[in-house]
């Protein structure tokens, strides 16, 4: 997108560059979630939180992790690893937009958040 901004979108999929990572944190070029509300992402904020995705779970984390199945240019089974969400850069995200969950979906996610919380 060549002269146009992007305003981020909640749910939406988008790549994130979450190199470098530190011990246990999960890196690479992966998926990630937009967890901000649409209000914060209107105002295009320099920091966004974000929940990664991988295409594998661990047994250990299954009341954490959640499935999503395939859809527009996410193209294999991913899971959210709500254990690793975390705020980034603004810098760190590829456009365009891959996907978007759907309101139950992000429900579901933000609802294992408050969990790991103790909400």
């Amino acid at each position: 997108m060549v002269g146009q901004i992007e305003i981020l979108t909640r749910g939406g999929v988008y790549l994130g560059k979450l190199n470098p990572a530190k011990h246990a944190e999960i890196g690479k070029v992966r998926p990630v979630i937009i967890l901000n509300s649409q209000l914060i992402l209107d105002s295009a904020p320099p920091v966004i939180f974000i929940c990664p995705l991988s295409s594998q779970s661990q047994k250990e984390f299954s009341n954490l992790h959640y499935e999503l199945n395939p859809r527009d240019k996410l193209r294999v089974k991913s899971y959210a690893l709500i254990e690793h969400c975390r705020s980034i850069s603004l810098n760190r995200i590829v456009y365009p937009r891959i996907g978007q969950l759907s309101k139950s979906e992000l429900d579901n996610i933000l609802n294992r958040l408050q969990r790991l919380v103790g909400l």
